[in-house]
């Protein structure tokens, strides 16, 4: 077993409460549970030593790993090769798709030969609580117990296991067509084991997770170029996405760093406005109205609620369930990915102002409301107060998209989605007939365009910047022509496209902002972001630029890894860095994807 895998050399399963990785040599290395923001179980990517794993793999010194995804479906395989024999392990959770919280999760996971003789080792090495708690072990025969303060977790398998110390260990010979399986379920404390599993039983369970991806997959109107990709990334934010609430939160993991050895290393298990508004959007496109509109009912709900810090309307980020408090600590019991310290849990940035998320939410909502979706009279009121506040609070220096910690500024990204955020509202009320301050609502609106276009603007580079006080450019500004801020064929945005092709873009790949022009007040560097490759296809395609786009987009594709899926980044030499996967990368691959084909599709005509 490698001691710390790539960050891409995995694959995601999960059951729309939580997920799990399954790296490449069949260890489950990352899970948390009962939900995506819980407190981990296996935890070994962050600390090989201490984390806790769950391997199953062939016992053999050399061979070949494949791994794959059943089609259209979050069912991962697990394929070794060698000359003795060839196995197989497929991993999967059962889907809890209701909109009650479970307690109960289970890593399933069914071990073949498909030729030769193959033997599988299995190790179960569980540390609850972030590797803090300290638990109980008993072992019968095939069931191991593990008692932890808070929680209760059975490993049940279709051969003996034994005990080795506080974990578990066994191991089964299998002759070709020949199966075995091992169940790992958590549950409350004192929660009853699950059935033993059976062979037969657990094929039947496969069978049925897998049409129920493939059934979800069907839906999508999604009929265009690179229909896997897009798929693919469907699936993977349906993954990220906690059923019980519609919140997706921005990735699986907490900790994996932008730069390996760096303390760019944040917990992204919660539901951030922005990026959850802007998947609506991409979820509309391929035909999937019942998640985006649970998102855009939960965001309602929050700007309902008013429980922003310091008075807003809005907190930027949220538990899954709605919750606003992510206190953020340090575990320094983790020595962090290949020495990646501090590892952080919860998120101070939650605190922080950010005053596009303002414009995002209006956005979704807007976007909402082209399916039916028309707030009532308490949902307007909330909506409408939010502009309110908004149309005293515009003009203030805020910390940003990208979460700088540097300290305010007046960022261009966030005026431009503070004039989106009137540009919704207004829609709306005229749309509706709702009661509003249309009056004070259009001259902030205007006085936005007028400041932007003044003071966002650099005759020096000839771009819209990333703030007032400078000359940087900032890929955020990608956005700009989606929400109409500005046409995407004006010679202003052109300018602007051709600045960041010069500035920050690189063999086709988009860095965020140049950290040493435009210092975040954090040590060490970032690879290119993902999510900005894709945001520039869809301003090129948007600009005309179709080969471009096409190029750029194509080539992206290159990066994903073996199973289609991205983290946050992609390093100095194509690794994939940061959180993963991560849902913003791949709804703005959607996105690009969308806008890019239908550009295709009109020149074609």
């Amino acid at each position: 077993m490698d001691r710390y895998p790539a960050i891409e050399d995995h694959g995601l399963i999960g059951d729309l409460q939580t997920a799990a990785l399954v790296s490449s040599q069949g260890v489950i290395d990352w899970f948390a549970a009962p939900r995506f923001d819980s407190p981990s179980i296996f935890a070994s990517l962050l600390d090989h030593d201490g984390g806790g794993y769950f391997l199953l793999a062939p016992d053999h010194p050399e061979g070949t790993w494949r791994q794959l995804y059943y089609p259209d479906t979050a069912i991962v395989v697990t394929r070794f090769m060698s000359p003795d024999g060839v196995g197989e392990i497929a991993d999967h959770m059962p889907v809890h798709e209701g909109l009650t919280p479970s307690d109960r999760h289970s890593l399933v996971r069914v071990v073949r030969a498909v030729r030769g003789t193959v033997r599988f080792n299995l190790e179960c090495r569980p540390r609850f609580d972030y590797a803090r708690a300290v638990h109980e072990l008993d072992v019968r025969g095939d069931t191991a117990e593990f008692r932890a303060p808070d929680t209760t977790a059975y490993l049940q398998s279709t051969f003996p296991l034994e005990r080795d110390g506080q974990d578990v260990r066994g191991t089964v010979t299998l002759n070709a067509g020949e199966s075995a399986v091992a169940v790992f379920t958590i549950c409350a404390p004192g929660g009853q084991a699950p059935q033993p599993p059976t062979v037969e039983r657990a094929d039947e369970q496969l069978v049925a997770v897998g049409d129920f991806w493939q059934r979800w997959v069907r839906m999508s109107r999604y009929h265009g170029r690179w229909q896997d990709m897009v798929h693919r990334s469907a699936i993977t934010l349906k993954l990220l996405t906690y059923a019980p609430s519609g919140a997706p939160v921005a990735a699986a993991t907490m900790g994996l760093p932008e730069q390996v050895g760096g303390e760019r290393n944040w917990d992204y298990r919660y539901t951030w406005v922005r990026d959850g508004a802007l998947s609506v959007r991409a979820l509309l496109d391929l035909g999937f109205v019942e998640e985006a509109t649970r998102f855009t009912h939960w965001l309602g709900d929050r700007m309902q609620a008013h429980e922003g810090p310091d008075g807003e309307p809005l907190q930027i980020m949220y538990r899954v369930d709605g919750d606003p408090h992510l206190t953020e600590e340090i575990l320094d019991h983790f020595e962090g990915y290949r020495g990646s310290s501090p590892v952080r849990v919860g998120n101070a940035a939650s605190d922080q102002l950010q005053l596009d998320i303002y414009g995002e939410a209006l956005y979704a909502l807007a976007e909402g409301r082209e399916v039916g979706q028309q707030a009532g009279y308490h949902g307007w009121k909330g909506l409408a107060r939010t502009l309110d506040w908004l149309a005293d609070s515009w003009d203030r220096p805020d910390e940003g998209i990208w979460e700088t910690r540097g300290g305010r500024k007046d960022f261009t990204y966030s005026r431009v989605m503070c004039w989106a955020a009137f540009d919704r509202g207004l829609k709306l009320a005229y749309h509706f007939s709702r009661p509003a301050d249309t009056q004070r609502w259009t001259k902030a609106r205007d006085d936005i365009l007028e400041q932007v276009m003044t003071r966002g603007w650099s005759d020096k580079e000839q771009a819209l910047v990333q703030h007032y006080d400078g000359h940087v450019l900032d890929a955020s500004l990608l956005l700009v022509p989606r929400v109409g801020f500005i046409a995407a064929k004006s010679p202003g945005w052109l300018s602007t496209l051709d600045a960041m092709d010069r500035v920050l873009v690189s063999d086709s790949l988009v860095y965020r902002y140049d950290p040493e022009a435009s210092p975040d007040g954090l040590r060490g560097s970032e690879g290119t972001f993902s999510l900005c490759t894709f945001l520039y296809v869809d301003a090129l395609a948007r600009a005309g630029r179709l080969e471009q786009a096409r190029y750029t987009f194509e080539k992206m594709h290159t990066y994903a890894n073996h199973v289609g899926l991205f983290a946050e980044e992609i390093g100095p030499s194509g690794e994939q860095l940061g959180n993963f996967p991560q849902a913003f990368t791949h709804l703005s691959l959607i996105m690009a994807a969308t806008t890019l084909n239908d550009a295709l599709d009109a020149v074609q005509r």
